[in-house]
């Protein structure tokens, strides 16, 4: 079974923002409603877009969830 799609982001969480995934990874680390247990696109797509108390391009995020999809 695939891993929760916060559990792939950590390995991108580090203290320098070298990109998008180190963006988004360091984002979802502050946010304690963050869903750390899904593996599913529309509700954490729907979460970035409606509830996170941050701002980050979707367009953006779709590509990182192709790359947690194809690893």
């Amino acid at each position: 079974m695939r891993q929760p799609f916060y559990t792939y982001l950590m390995r991108f969480r580090a203290p320098k923002e070298l990109d998008d995934a180190t963006r988004l990874a360091n984002l979802a680390f502050g946010d304690s409603l963050f869903p750390r247990q899904s593996r599913d696109f529309d509700e954490i797509s729907s979460y970035l877009e409606t509830q996170a108390p941050f701002y980050f391009n979707l367009t953006l995020f779709d590509e990182i969830w192709q790359d947690y999809l194809e690893n």
